[in-house]
């Protein structure tokens, strides 16, 4: 079971606008004072300061850090030039990915989910399939009702090429330690999914949706060999590359059914998320199966087990 960790580190103004887009949709409603912004990743809450300070705090706060950290070191998002003897930064111009091409993509579901798997899926979307994909309505599955993407994907699955992988919560507890993060994780699984829809498909472009700098991505798969490589990251990648937003979708699709599984298993609805109502349902669950039940079926990383634990232990 992993701690709560914090961490805080200085970053630049043109960091600053890049983390404001970068968690635009995670914000919480309330900020702490002087601060720009606060958001909720699902494990780690960020919180940057108008001072330029940025706090992440969770059990994966050393990991968002170092992203930034690592975005602020090596400026591979932002071009320097010197102007007067004065440091000016310049983003570079966003990647765009063309519509009407033929592409791979990948994309996840669960991880920010107390509950259920991590569901990783890649997809080969040829630009033949785009107007079949556009008439059914795809898009990011975040975007789309449960009800919507159950009725959906079945019609996808049947005419679009994926490979998804997905990994239980006994496999991830098994797993997550300290060679073994949330982010390696998903770096060795999207790269799993992708090796194996590149293979006899013909494409444009293999994109990922980014959850953190290239270099810290290959970082993760430093002991595999032959890693895919020519890989093109962009953050918000389901509502600008086709095949990513089909992934998105049926990682939901089957993370949905799976949750939906376990709950019969235990003979409970199981929430997704990982706020205060997954406690009460952690607390519900030890309370008639045991401390060891957690270990099935959630992430035990996660701070909500502390305080689940803290409270069935009264």
């Amino acid at each position: 079971m992993g701690k709560t960790i914090t961490k805080v580190i200085r970053v630049d103004n043109e960091t600053k606008k890049l983390m404001n887009e970068f968690y635009k949709d995670m914000k919480r409603d309330k900020t702490p004072p002087y601060a720009v912004f606060q958001a909720d990743t699902g494990d780690t809450i960020v919180t940057l300061y108008e001072s330029g300070k940025a706090m992440f705090q969770g059990v994966s706060a050393d990991i968002e850090a170092e992203m930034w950290e690592s975005i602020k070191k090596d400026k591979s998002d932002i071009n320097y030039f010197m102007d007067n003897d004065k440091v000016n930064m310049e983003k570079k111009e966003e990647i765009v990915i063309p519509l009407e091409i033929s592409s791979v993509g990948s994309d996840e579901v669960g991880t920010g989910d107390y509950y259920g798997p991590i569901v990783v899926t890649a997809s080969y979307v040829n630009k033949e399939d785009i107007p079949f994909l556009t008439e059914l309505g795809v898009k990011d599955s975040k975007k789309l009702s449960d009800e919507q993407i159950l009725r959906i994907v079945p019609k996808i699955i049947k005419k679009i090429p994926y490979k998804t992988i997905m990994l239980s919560n006994k496999e991830y507890n098994d797993n997550y330690g300290k060679n073994m993060n949330m982010n390696k994780i998903k770096a060795i699984l999207h790269n799993k999914v992708l090796t194996e829809m590149v293979k006899n498909n013909n494409y444009e472009y293999i994109v990922v949706d980014q959850f953190e700098s290239e270099k810290s991505y290959y970082n993760h798969l430093s002991e595999i060999p032959n890693p895919l490589k020519g890989i093109t990251f962009i953050t918000k990648a389901e509502d600008k590359c086709l095949s990513v937003a089909v992934s998105s979708l049926i990682s939901r699709y089957i993370f949905i059914k799976e949750i939906d599984k376990l709950g019969d298993k235990y003979d409970i609805f199981l929430p997704k998320g990982a706020n205060y109502y997954v406690e009460d349902v952690g607390i519900k669950l030890v309370n008639k199966y045991g401390e060891k039940v957690l270990h099935d079926v959630a992430k035990l990383n996660f701070s909500n087990t502390d305080r689940i634990l803290k409270e069935v232990r009264k």
